[in-house]
Formats: structure tokens, C-alpha cells, sequence
């Protein structure tokens, strides 16, 4: 037996060394006598030939074999015959002549292509997730995110950062998504959360003196899934002492630009990162998380629609609404068809409709020209600033109709344009948000990121006259179009969190229920202290290039929340909720 080498390390200067080699068939192929054997390991592939005039037994154990059987092959490293090089691998220069072969584990046909990058139902991949992970595509996703953690566990260690651990099994605090329960067999009628994220946890540790601390926290929310969404998740936590919102801002900036160049091909499109207030992100892009990677901002067109004569313009204003528009360069040819596609994409997401400006070469064609005049339509044109081929898309109705519809469909013109470079990440800062947001359900004010992000500090008059308008010391980063990383200057004064507290609809009894720790903690010299904690699995979803954070997590639930390789979640026994107190109700039909 030769030494063990694995798969994806042989190289030309190996030549002539006798190697022990283990791992999965990835291909196998019979030519001129010889059986040429592709193996896989993690590490990468190289060739082995089985040829029987070296050694019957290991040809004739090399028929037995198909793909994706474990084998075991010694033999001698030797140069391919010039011509047959493979360029697309590593070890492409490099072949092994097989003298011993044996069969580890013999597989079953699997259930889809491992060899192959091709179409495969979602289902399936993930009710054989242990076989999906073997596929190229996703071994990579899983050694890039190794790459991420380990950098950022690295890079934060340079700068004075230690990890400390927080609990998984809390208390429920209200405030954001529904939270996982875990029922105390030991305190029957009593309730674990499992953490949103460990927010409290790592304001303590501030109060604790640990002053940098930083977490690869697991986190837990009970809320409907999407494509950068899972029921649990990771996140880089992150928290500093005597900081103020700059000193956040230019740590993370300055770890995202050191980490995308050393984990990955991707290119920062701007830095330093470009920033953005709440409201210029609302204005111009229609949310708060944009898409930087391309332009077609949404432009108001209110003050020229007034008094314009067009009863969809004049009563969207009337009713203090907006009207706003886009530019769609080259769209103008769109077919009627098409454009009814447009106009249903934005009545789904609550629009009236979609007014449309096509500037062809034959001149401009609108359904505005019945009620408005060539120079009013023109107005539009040039504050549009449209050009021959255009398609212009207008939007009436109230605000956040407007920003919705006319922001989603800004991004699915991006897309159809292929404005969308998967190499390009553009990372920008959106702050200034609310810090109150008014819940007409609840009627009553609910915090816009969380109960203890603090205000800024010349708005906390206003609290008592305008919660409205009082700004928070909150930050998000963001990056083509997904909220990458959110986070805040904490409030570190007991008076103030409880003033928090009470315009939440919080009684003081309650409050002290829910965070009397808290509150006491913060009477024992609690340093100002901020935080951030980007998602790694979103993160590390946009390094790979993919569209959806399943293809970066080993074993993701599906958009029903459960996991068909396992069948989590499942039923238990009776003797089991004996156990914890708890009695099955069923839902009346």
C-alpha cells in the first residue's frame, strides 16, 4: 500500500510515487481494453486506469464497479500520454496506473445525476440531501462558507474580538417574528424561546466589560419562508463598547472588503460603501434594501401631474398620494401583451394599474395624449429623461403602493434588461430609519427594528410630541437588493429604555416582567454600546452567486417548514407530552 493521498492533490512533480487513493466513482468508461475510472474525493478528481496486463484482479474489480461505489486503488503516479491532458482539473496532468483495486461500498443507482450539473427537482435533492451535497456545485457553496466563518472568526480576532457563547433556550420577549417554544419538562407550564438573536445576552456582556464580542449565533424565527429565508439561521453577532454608529460602520465596511476578495471572484461594485437615508432608499428605489447594481430610479412626477387633467393623476394626488415613474431603456417595442404583463405585476402588488409612455421612432405613443397635452406629456418625458426606445412606467396611487409596486418593478426590469451582474456585489449603508412605526392591528406604536435600539439624540424631544418622527441610531447593510446585516447603537440608560418601554404599551409591571434584568443591569455603570449581525447564510448565498440561501445550508427546511429527508417536524408519543404537561387540542373542522 502507497501513501494516502487524496484525490485532488496529485500533481506532475508526484510522477513516478506509488499512492493509495480512496473515494466515490465519478465516471467510468471502457476503451481499447483499459477501464478509465474517474474517483472523487472532497478535495477534487484525478484518473485512474485499470489496465489488465498491470493487473487482471484490479481490472476485473473495476467491472464490478458503477458509479458513485467507494473504492480503494494503489498504483504508480504517472504523466498522461501528451494529448490527453485534461485542462479543466488540477490534477489533469497526472494519472494512476492501477495495480490493487478494491470495493469499499458498492452504491445504488442514485436517485439523480451526481456527475452532472443538471435541472433536479427541489424535493428530491433535499429527500437525498446527503447525495445533493456530494454534486460539485454544492460541495463549493460548502467549502465557501467554511472560508467566510474561519476568515471572519480570524479577521475579528486580530482586532481584540472574543467569542463568547449565549444561550440557546431563553425566555419569549415580544417584539419581531413569532419564536420557537420549547416546553420545561422540569417547570411544567413553563415555556423556553428558542433566540431571534441574542440580543440581551450580548447587551449583558457589555455590562460585563467584554467590550468586543462576537458570536457565530444560531438563530430561530417562526415565520413563513422565502428564497432569504429559513426557519433557522446564521448570523455573525456583534457588539462593542464606547463606540459610536462611524466606529460600527467602518469595522464592517472594512471586513467586507477584506473578505470578499479572500473567499471569493466577486468585485466590490462602489467603495467606500455608498450611503443611503431611509427615506432617499424609499424615494429612489422604492424599499430599503436596493438593488445598487443598476440605475432606473424612480422618478416623482408629481407637481408636473397636477392639475394635469388626468382624473388617475389628479385623484391619486388628491387623496395625498404620488405619482411616479421609471425608465425601461429599449422596452418601447414591448407588445400589448407584454405591457399587460407589466400591469398586472404591479395591480399584485396593490396598484390601480400602469401608465406607459412608449418613445418610438414613429414618435410618442401614451393613452395620456387623450387627456393631456403634447407638452405636458413631454414634461414627463424629459423629467423621466427618456430617449428613443424607451418604454416609460408610471405608477398614481398612495405612497407605499407607489414604492412597492413601482420598486418591485423596477428590479423585474432590471432583471429582464440582465442589469443583474452575479459578480458584482453592491454593498451600501441605509440609515436614519424610524424608530416607531404605528400598528393600526395593535393600534399602537411597535418599534421598527427592536424595543432597544436608541433614538437619535436631537430627535428624543419628540417623543413626547411626535414619535413619528423620531429617527433611530440604526443601520442596515445591504447588497443587491437583500438586507445583508442590520443593526444599532443600544440604549444604555435605564430612564430612556423604560420611556421606550412605555410607548410601546408597556406598563411598568410588564416591562419588569420582561426585562426587570435588564433594567437593573443597566443601573450597575452599562458603557454606551452598539451592534450589528450580518447573516451569514445571505451573505455567503450572494459570494456563491446563488438566488436562494437553501443552496448555502446543509439541511434547509422547505417553503412548508419541514425536512424530507428526515421528516422533521414529527409527532410524538402520548407518554412523551404526559412528560411536558401538555394536552393535544384538535382544530374544529
Amino acid at each position: 500500500m502507497g501513501k494516502v493521498y487524496t484525490c485532488g492533490e496529485l500533481r506532475l512533480k508526484d510522477a513516478g510515487k506509488t499512492v493509495t487513493l480512496m473515494g466515490w466513482v465519478h465516471r467510468k468508461r471502457s476503451f481499447g481494453g483499459l477501464t478509465f475510472i474517474d474517483l472523487r474525493d472532497r478535495w477534487g478528481i484525478v484518473q485512474c486506469v485499470l489496465n489488465p496486463q498491470i493487473s487482471d484482479d484490479a481490472h476485473a474489480v473495476a467491472e464490478d464497479t458503477r458509479v458513485e461505489y467507494v473504492i480503494e486503488v494503489t498504483g504508480l503516479v504517472q504523466q498522461r500520454p501528451a494529448g490527453t491532458e485534461n485542462h479543466n482539473l488540477p490534477t489533469g496532468q497526472v494519472e494512476v496506473a492501477v495495480r490493487e483495486a478494491r470495493i469499499l461500498n458498492p452504491s445504488r443507482t442514485p436517485p439523480f445525476y451526481i456527475n452532472e450539473d443538471v435541472e433536479i427537482d427541489d424535493l428530491l435533492r433535499l429527500r437525498y440531501r446527503y447525495l445533493d451535497l456530494r454534486r460539485e456545485r454544492m460541495r463549493n457553496n460548502l467549502l465557501l462558507r467554511d472560508r467566510t466563518v474561519f476568515f471572519i472568526r480570524q479577521w475579528l480576532h486580530e482586532r481584540g474580538f472574543i467569542e463568547v457563547e449565549t444561550p440557546i433556550l431563553a425566555n419569549e420577549t415580544p417584539g419581531g417574528a413569532r419564536s420557537y417554544l420549547v416546553p420545561s419538562r422540569l417547570q411544567p407550564g413553563h415555556f423556553f424561546a428558542l433566540p431571534q438573536s441574542p440580543q440581551q445576552y450580548k447587551q449583558l456582556l457589555m455590562v460585563a466589560g467584554v467590550e468586543r464580542y462576537f458570536q457565530i449565533a444560531r438563530c430561530f424565527r417562526d415565520e413563513d419562508l422565502r428564497a432569504d429565508r429559513q426557519p433557522e439561521f446564521t448570523q455573525l453577532d456583534l457588539e462593542m463598547s464606547f463606540v459610536d454608529q462611524e466606529d460600527i460602520l467602518g469595522l464592517v465596511e472594512s471586513l467586507f472588503i477584506d473578505l470578499v476578495p479572500a473567499v471569493s471572484d466577486k468585485q466590490i461594485a462602489t467603495i467606500p460603501f455608498p450611503r443611503l437615508t431611509y427615506q432617499e432608499a424609499m424615494d429612489r428605489y422604492g424599499n430599503d434594501k436596493p438593488d445598487m447594481r443598476f440605475g432606473l430610479l424612480l422618478t416623482d412626477l408629481t407637481d408636473l401631474a397636477a392639475g394635469s387633467g388626468f382624473r388617475v393623476f389628479e385623484n391619486a394626488i388628491e387623496a395625498n398620494g404620488r405619482v411616479k415613474g421609471i425608465r425601461a431603456p429599449g422596452l418601447a417595442a414591448y407588445t400589448r401583451r407584454e405591457v399587460d404583463e407589466l400591469t398586472s405585476f404591479v395591480k399584485a402588488r396593490g396598484a390601480k394599474g400602469l401608465i406607459t409612455i412608449a418613445l418610438t421612432s414613429e414618435g410618442i405613443k401614451t393613452p395620456l395624449s387623450k387627456f393631456m397635452s403634447e407638452g405636458q406629456v413631454r414634461s414627463l418625458v424629459e423629467r423621466l429623461e427618456g430617449e428613443e426606445g424607451d418604454l416609460l412606467l408610471i405608477v398614481a396611487d398612495e405612497p407605499a403602493v407607489v414604492a412597492a409596486s413601482l420598486g418591485d418593478l423596477r428590479l423585474e426590469v432590471g432583471r429582464r434588461l440582465g442589469l443583474m451582474d452575479r459578480n458584482k456585489l453592491a454593498f451600501a449603508w441605509v440609515v436614519e430609519m424610524p424608530l416607531l412605526e404605528w400598528s393600526a392591528e395593535e393600534n399602537q406604536w411597535v418599534a421598527k427594528h427592536h424595543q432597544f435600539t436608541s433614538p437619535m439624540d436631537e430627535d428624543i424631544p419628540l417623543l413626547d410630541t411626535n414619535p413619528a418622527a423620531v429617527r433611530a441610531k440604526q443601520y442596515d447593510v445591504v447588497c443587491n437588493g437583500y438586507e445583508v446585516g442590520g443593526g444599532s447603537i443600544r440604549i444604555h440608560q435605564r430612564e430612556l429604555q423604560a420611556k421606550i418601554f412605555q410607548l410601546l404599551g408597556m406598563s411598568d409591571q410588564e416591562a419588569n416582567a420582561l426585562f426587570g434584568h435588564l433594567l437593573e443591569a443597566f443601573e450597575y455603570g452599562t458603557p454606551p454600546h452598539g451592534g450589528i449581525a450580518p447573516g451569514i447564510d445571505r451573505l455567503v448565498m450572494l459570494l456563491a452567486g446563488e438566488d436562494n440561501i437553501r443552496e448555502v445550508i446543509p439541511f434547509p427546511k422547505t417553503q412548508s417548514g419541514t425536512e424530507p429527508m428526515t421528516g422533521a417536524p414529527s409527532t410524538v408519543s402520548e407518554r412523551r407530552l404526559r412528560e411536558l404537561h401538555i394536552r393535544l387540542i384538535e382544530e374544529a373542522p
